[in-house]
């Protein structure tokens, strides 16, 4: 499922700043931001997927209703781009050059329809992206097979380039050679066998059940918290609610978190009453859980909520290297429409296939990190991914870095070029070759190889049992607020510095400085991770999850009795 909607929406995300420009007659820099407004918005709303899949829907049933609701979106754009009255007329891509001023802009109708087809897109595969990657890592047993679910993440990243490589090149060409109806009309396709085939496996796989509004808890940490603001923090683990005083607990989480040093304040959500009669009192068989849960959290729920904090900083420090990856869908793109686009003489290759070279570096990269490096590494660090989760990321944000310097490099020669042969306000493809740009994209290939998977398999890793799927979708965040933040960043530099990206031609725009500046930025950027990595705390379990293999009642008892030994060992 994974390859072919991916395959569906990679192929549009590299492409439809084209579309934007030359069918829908939207200005260079309207492109550019509409396309990344789109992007964010898909990632962001994994957070409304992940939400609906941990508190209402199984992982599967998320993936199966959002795959429904992206088909309506492809159906709905390929229409308007199949019926000419639907767009404005004539497109910018058929006025002769020096006289774009006559593209007529899409009307309000127009408009409405084209958004109306996006954000359905970007709704149906935030869903997915949410609950698609728990829904495969829910197949292992975490505890005694943690190096198969970080292999099975890297073989999933493999999946999604294989895709996406599709849709760069045979996708894209269909758009660009046969017409964006038929583009659409595949991805369309796609996206059905999709759906399709994730749901000929529905009797395979382990479904999960949801287990309530992760939010929902995490706010009665907090207002719990408040409520017990004047009481003191114990210092004693048994003097808070945790499962040994509540076995219904027990019996309820798959997953019991040990208590932490970090944000202690939330600790007071967990207090247990002085008086020994208010704690029968408040005993969940004396009480419906809903009503007592406002007034005492177990120390599981007040470690869920501060694993959810701990994981903001990170995602924080992530977002820059997405404003970066914005650029290469967006003005790479761009870049390479005025370049020679052909290979080996007579191949035409299409400007917007161009990302098909970083993915393929990932499809390599991939099979070598999982089957190569990582046995390696384990047998050096005794970790079973090889190397921790966010060391993996920090090394994709170095590797961003240096991809922006890259790029401000490449645009400086492409423009020299311009400038030599005379061709600055030319329409004509310059004698360079489009392939210069692949420095710049197989060196992002490979950052986005170490930082997509490390920050995907850490939130799905360190995310609660009941919070599974909004993990993945936090690590989505990264992604959307790295679009919108694209789209400010551009917006900013234009104003600020002139109008470096503002005239409607790379050749007399500075897009080099603006690389360079992203270059330096990141390198800020990767400061403050470092500071937020060394700052945060992986999560504990109780080592009571290891008997997986007992029924739900015993495994209650057996966590009962476990905790209390460790309270007699702590006393």
């Amino acid at each position: 499922m994974e390859g072919l909607e991916n395959m569906a929406f990679i192929a549009n995300a590299v492409s439809l700043v084209t579309y934007f420009y030359g069918f829908m007659n939207l200005s260079l820099t309207k492109s550019a931001t509409t396309l990344t407004n789109f992007m964010g918005t898909s990632f962001l709303l994994a957070l409304f997927g992940g939400f609906i899949s941990d508190t209402y829907l199984s992982r599967f049933k998320t993936c199966v209703l959002f795959g429904c609701i992206e088909l309506v979106g492809y159906a709905l754009l390929a229409v308007q781009a199949h019926f000419g009255a639907l767009r404005p007329f004539p497109p910018c891509n058929s006025v002769a050059a020096g006289s774009i001023t006559q593209c007529e802009p899409a009307n309000d109708g127009q408009t409405a329809i084209l958004l109306s087809g996006l954000y359905l897109i970007a709704l149906g595969t935030g869903g997915i992206k949410a609950g698609l990657p728990s829904l495969g890592a829910d197949q292992f047993d975490h505890v005694n097979e943690a190096a198969l679910v970080s292999s099975f993440f890297n073989w999933f990243m493999f999946s999604l380039s294989i895709g996406a490589v599709i849709g760069v090149t045979f996708v894209v060409w269909i758009s660009t050679n046969q017409g964006w109806d038929w583009g659409f009309g595949m991805c369309f396709i796609a996206v059905f066998f999709a759906i399709v085939f994730i749901c000929m496996g529905k009797s395979f796989y382990r479904h999960n059940v949801p287990k309530g509004s992760a939010i929902v808890r995490i706010v009665q940490v907090f207002v719990v918290a408040f409520r017990n603001r004047n009481l003191p923090i114990p210092e004693m683990t048994d003097e808070l609610h945790d499962e040994l005083h509540d076995k219904e607990a027990a019996l309820i989480e798959t997953e019991i978190l040990q208590r932490t040093d970090q944000f202690r304040f939330l600790d007071r959500a967990a207090v247990l009453p002085t008086n020994p009669h208010d704690i029968v009192m408040t005993s969940p068989l004396n009480a419906p859980r809903e009503s007592l849960a406002w007034n005492l959290c177990t120390v599981t729920q007040v470690e869920e909520t501060k694993i959810l904090i701990r994981m903001l900083p990170i995602i924080l420090s992530t977002v820059f290297m997405n404003t970066c990856l914005a650029q290469l869908q967006t003005f790479s793109i761009q870049q390479s429409v005025t370049m020679d686009t052909h290979l080996f003489g007579g191949f035409h290759i299409p400007g917007p296939s161009l990302p098909v070279i970083p993915l393929l570096f990932m499809a390599i990269l991939v099979p070598l990190y999982d089957r190569v490096f990582v046995p390696v590494a384990r047998k050096f660090t005794g970790i079973p991914t090889g190397i921790r989760h966010l060391q993996r990321v920090g090394i994709g944000l170095v590797l961003s870095a240096i991809s922006m310097a890259i790029a401000g490099i490449m645009e400086t020669r492409r423009k020299s070029v311009a400038v030599h042969h005379n061709m600055v306000d030319s329409s004509d493809p310059l004698p360079m070759s489009i392939f210069w740009l692949g420095f710049q994209y197989g060196i992002f290939g490979a950052a986005d190889c170490f930082t997509f998977v490390g920050l995907l398999e850490f939130f799905y890793a360190e995310s609660s049992a009941g919070m599974k799927s909004l993990g993945t979708a936090i690590s989505m965040c990264s992604l959307a607020f790295g679009y919108y933040l694209s789209t400010v960043v551009v917006e900013v530099v234009n104003k600020v510095s002139g109008g470096w990206l503002a005239s409607n031609n790379l050749n007399r725009d500075k897009l080099n400085y603006f690389y360079y500046l992203l270059a330096g930025l990141s390198v800020v950027n990767f400061g403050f991770y470092l500071l937020c990595a060394s700052w945060y705390r992986y999560k504990k379990v109780e080592p009571q999850m290891e008997l997986l293999g007992s029924s739900k009642g015993d495994k209650a008892e057996i966590r009962v009795e476990m905790m209390k030994l460790r309270n007699d060992q702590n006393i």
